[in-house]
This record gives C-alpha cells, sequence and structure tokens, in this order.
C-alpha cells in the first residue's frame, strides 16, 4: 500500500481539521433551530487541544467525573460544566463546587447527601437527577442503561424517595448510535413516567447517543422533536450531549505493517492493538475500516491483520486489497478519534499512539507523542 502520510509518525491518532469543523457546523445548526444547548460529552471525545475550535461551535462539556470536569474547566474556556456520575465521593463534590454548572445525581441518596452542599456553595449551581424510562433501543447489553438491573438512573418506583426542593433538572441518557426516531419513542415513555415533573423544571438533558452527525441522520425530525418538547414544556431549556457525533468520522488511526506470517491465511502483524489502541473493536465488537481495503475474499489479496501482543484475540479483522502487503506499508484505520484516545491503553507495555492533526492548509501537527515513562507512570 502506497505511503500517503510520510511525514505523520506510526502509530498516530490524526484528526481532520476540515471534518471536525463542519460536524461542529451540523450541531450548531440543530442549536439555531431547536433552542437545544449542545456539551461536548468528554466520555467519548476529549481531544482538549481542539476545543478553542469546539467552543466556537458548542456551548460546553459534559464530565463522567471529576477530572473530565476539571480538563472541561482548563481548556473549554467560558463553556457550561454539567456533571453526572453514579457515585461522587465527597472529595469529588468538593473539588466541583467551584467549576460545575450542573451536577447531576444518580440515586436519592446521593442527591439527598449532598443537594445542602452544592445549593449553599456560594456560587450558582443546578442541582439534577438522573431518570431512568425504563425504555430503550440500545443494543448490546453492555451499553443498554435501562436494561432490568441498570445502575444508572433513578426508576420511577424509586421517585418518590427525593425531596425535589431545589432541584432545577432531570436527565436521561438512553441513547447509542441512533437516530431521531428512538429519540422521539423514547421521549413518549418519559413523559409517561415523568411528565409530571417537567414543568417544575429549568432544564430537562436528553444525554448523549444521537448520531447527529451520521449522513442518514434526520436531522429535521430532531429539531421538531425539540422544539415541540419545549413547546409542550413552557419553553423549558433542552440540553444534548454528544460526544461520538462531535468526533465522527473526523479523522483516522495511522499504522504500519511490522512483520507477515502465514497460518491457514497470510497474517499481518501491525504496531497497532485493537486490545490497547481501539478496545471498541473487541468490546462491541465491530470490524474497523481501513483505507482502500474491501471484505475478505473481494480483492486479489486477503489478509488477517492481527496486534504485536500476547493476547490471541488481539486481531482487527480480515480484509482484502488490490495489491500485495509488503512489511513497512502503511493502514490507515478510519473514524478512529472517538472513543479510542479516552479508552486507549498501555496492556503489554505496548506503545501509546502519537496525536496530531491534518490542518485546513493540508499541513500536519503533530500536538503529541508518548514514551516508555507514560507506561511506567501507569503501573506505579
Amino acid at each position: 500500500m502506497k505511503i500517503r502520510y510520510p511525514e505523520i509518525p506510526s502509530p498516530c491518532y490524526v484528526l481532520v481539521e476540515d471534518l471536525l469543523r463542519a460536524n461542529l457546523k451540523i450541531l450548531r445548526h440543530v442549536s439555531e433551530q431547536s433552542g437545544a444547548k449542545i456539551l461536548l460529552a468528554l466520555k467519548g471525545y476529549a481531544l482538549w487541544r481542539s476545543f478553542p475550535l469546539v467552543a466556537e461551535y458548542l456551548h460546553g462539556i459534559t464530565a463522567s467525573g471529576i477530572y473530565e470536569a476539571r480538563l472541561g474547566a482548563e481548556e473549554f474556556k467560558g463553556g457550561e460544566i454539567s456533571v453526572y456520575s453514579p457515585a461522587f465521593k465527597e472529595s469529588e463534590i468538593d473539588a466541583l463546587l467551584p467549576i460545575a454548572d450542573h451536577i447531576i445525581f444518580n440515586s436519592p441518596t446521593q442527591l439527598h447527601r449532598f443537594k445542602r452542599k452544592v445549593l449553599g456553595a456560594g456560587r450558582k449551581i443546578d442541582c439534577g437527577i438522573r431518570l431512568n424510562p425504563l425504555y430503550s433501543e440500545v443494543s448490546p447489553p453492555i451499553y443498554n442503561p435501562c436494561i432490568e438491573g441498570s445502575r444508572l438512573g433513578i426508576v420511577p418506583e424509586e421517585l418518590h424517595k427525593c425531596e425535589l426542593d431545589g432541584v432545577s433538572g432531570l436527565h436521561f441518557h438512553t441513547h447509542c448510535e441512533q437516530n431521531s426516531d428512538a429519540l422521539q419513542r423514547t421521549l413518549e415513555h418519559f413523559e409517561l413516567h415523568f411528565g409530571h415533573l417537567i414543568d417544575k423544571m429549568k432544564w430537562v438533558n436528553f444525554g448523549g447517543g444521537h448520531h447527529i452527525t451520521r449522513k442518514d441522520y434526520d436531522v429535521n425530525l430532531l429539531i421538531e422533536i425539540i422544539k415541540d418538547f419545549r413547546a409542550r414544556h413552557g419553553g423549558v431549556d433542552v440540553y444534548l450531549e454528544p460526544g461520538e457525533a462531535v468526533g465522527w468520522q473526523c479523522g483516522f488511526l495511522k499504522g504500519s505493517v511490522l512483520d507477515i506470517t502465514y497460518n491457514a491465511m497470510p497474517i499481518a502483524i501491525l504496531d497497532v492493538s485493537a486490545s490497547a489502541h481501539m478496545p471498541d473493536c473487541l468490546e462491541m465488537p465491530y470490524r474497523p475500516m481501513i483505507r482502500g481495503s474491501a471484505e475478505p475474499g473481494v480483492l486479489p489479496y486477503s489478509y488477517r491483520f492481527g496486534a504485536p501482543t500476547c493476547l490471541a484475540g488481539d486481531v482487527i479483522g480480515d480484509y482484502s486489497f488490490e495489491t500485495a502487503i509488503e512489511i513497512g506499508d502503511e493502514v490507515i484505520f478510519e473514524d478512529m478519534i472517538h472513543y479510542t484516545i479516552v479508552k486507549n491503553n498501555t496492556f503489554n507495555g505496548i506503545p501509546l499512539p502519537s496525536i496530531g492533526m491534518l490542518r485546513s492548509d493540508g499541513s500536519f501537527k503533530l500536538l503529541r507523542e508518548f514514551g516508555y515513562e507514560h507506561y511506567k507512570e501507569r503501573n506505579s
């Protein structure tokens, strides 16, 4: 395979500035047309060196804990900071009081334990609660927050335990890579169980998982859903908190072929690991797209791509190509900016990929390199 990016080290996650900006323009359009506020979910995309660009389009960030909240406060200048966790420590609440705008609690006990401290912080902080509408269309179950026995959100029968005085907002998060019609159906269940609370609230957060920037996403339906919801409930503020939709299809992971072996078929060993560098490939699971490839057997030369780790199952997938692969060839994994950098690890001491950006003028900027010290420091 032809070397397309000789200036980019291998392995390296590469953000493409123009593609990110295109996603952000779609999200801003939704916000302007619907009146919703859109927050960047750092659990999916936390490439903070791009935050000055993101802040031109979005209202702030949503965090799943204290470190994400701190990152938003330090690098997403002037934006709102919304924080949710299944459970907070008191020390975490203390650290959030100077920086958070919304703190969302997952249970009646957490709400009662910390509400007075939050409301008496000396600065305006909204208290919210996460609710479980007992409905989600998410598959596989590992990503479904509404399955029976889920720890995420307060179910309707537990709501009576919540003292709602001082609570300003409601939150639900039931989506994963879904279209706006799923939100439409979900809202029916949300309003069935919790509709009597909405008109008493300042805001309702529709969570993340809305695949707004995907080509087949019905943006117009989303806008109408939000406008209709706000009209029914006295103009209540609506928040969306996409992460994947921000980073969707806006960059790649460059890798290289280290060796080619044979066992029933040719096997290319790369300097990229599914387990360490793109763990969702094994967790979902899914087969990542490689530029210039097809399904095995479709093109003349087929290969299995595997990692340099000792994990037998660290196999990326089987692919075919027009020309034979050689040691040293470049491999481009598409759509590798969201849920990769935030999840990667140093299993087996495998080096972390560098991070860089292809700028609008066509130049490459190396943002970060990682060395042995990062592996060492994570282990003791």
